[in-house]
């Protein structure tokens, strides 16, 4: 007799040049040899690749932007769950995490598991106030500045050299050389993201990467760096490669075990000439290059849904080194009249 599949539920099937993590984390779910899924896609965009690729996502749903409240979200999402009866939701968008995180326990009464970093690990690590996170922990932070009116930019030069990064609140990075370019990504960030905005001091080296999962205990179940090899104008890695770095790892260790994390996360790290590690940002969930980790053998998602699920989970104890990854286009030509059910009835 054949078991019923889990059905998982994910975000982010926007891969496109500034891709979601949610196709390259279903695409490491379907290839468990333990897990059956069937997998329900969550969209807000009605041109997301993702709800088009129906070798990947079985069913797809619009939803609510996070931005209308948590009510409007767990009303669809309560919708979704009597229809599709989920077992486990992945949200891959920071801006998601809030809500869900502060539904846990409401999602967990309805029968949809979740593993994800509580309130207080998503708070100290946000982009305000990881100058703090790294005095806590004694990590090594660039100098920052949230700042939420056009005339702080002024008085920038009293703090800062330049250039420095402009950062939003949960998206986007760009390098200032001047004021005026500061005000212009600050204007662009602003309408895009919210305020603040994050002024971040530059620091010269080369940009690093880690994918890791934590288990809630200070355990880390497996850890994955990487250097870019390709970045596009929006900063994203095009092309990476694993490297063997035991400083790293070190790092990722260390902080999952004094934060005691819980699910996914992405450092983003600068190396120093004189080898010092940076942490520009913490990522609170699975970046979307998981998929060069579950190449070299660590297939993190799979065992996200497992600790989701209460299973004890073994941590990988190597990955392979060097291996690439090579982002791609490719052009899937659909059929108007699924592009029109999804846009009219909100699923497909």
């Amino acid at each position: 007799m054949n078991k019923t599949p889990l059905v998982l539920a994910a975000t982010g099937l926007n891969n496109t040049d500034n891709p979601g993590p949610g196709i390259p984390v279903i695409r490491a779910i379907r290839e468990s040899a333990e897990l059956d899924v069937k997998v329900v896609g969550l969209v807000y965009e009605t041109l997301e690749p993702g709800i088009y690729m129906r070798d990947l996502v079985d069913k797809v749903y619009m939803m609510p932007y996070p931005s209308e409240g948590s009510e409007a979200v767990l009303e669809r999402l309560s919708y979704i769950h009597h229809r599709e009866h989920i077992d486990v939701l992945i949200p891959n968008f920071d801006a998601e995490l809030y809500t869900f995180i502060k539904s846990e326990k409401v999602l967990r009464e309805m029968g949809i598991r979740t593993f994800l970093p509580t309130l207080e690990q998503l708070e100290e690590r946000h982009k305000n106030n990881l100058p703090a996170f790294g005095e806590k922990y004694g990590l090594l932070v660039p100098k920052s500045k949230p700042i939420a009116y056009e005339s702080d930019i002024r008085t920038l030069s009293e703090d800062f050299d330049f250039p420095v990064m402009v950062k939003g609140k949960f998206y986007d990075a760009y390098i200032a050389y001047n004021e005026e370019q500061v005000l212009s990504h600050f204007n662009k960030i602003s309408a895009k993201w919210g305020l603040p905005v994050i002024i971040q001091e530059f620091i010269r080296g080369t940009e690093v990467n880690v994918v890791a999962l934590g288990d809630g205990r200070g355990n880390t179940i497996g850890a994955v760096p990487m250097r870019k090899q390709y970045i596009t104008d929006k900063g994203k890695a095009w092309g990476g490669i694993t490297l063997d770095n035991p400083d790293m790892l070190e790092l990722t260790h260390r902080i999952i075990r004094a934060t005691r994390w819980r699910g996914g996360m992405e450092l983003e790290l600068i190396r120093t000439d004189d080898d010092q590690y940076y942490i520009l940002e913490i990522n609170p969930r699975i970046p979307a290059w998981v998929y060069l980790a579950v190449g070299a053998g660590q297939n993190l998602p799979e065992a996200l849904v497992k600790l989701a699920l209460g299973q004890e989970v073994k941590p990988f104890t190597s990955y392979e080194v060097g291996k690439i990854f090579v982002r791609y286009s490719y052009d899937m030509i659909i059929d108007m009249k699924d592009f029109e059910k999804i846009s009219t009835t909100g699923e497909i």
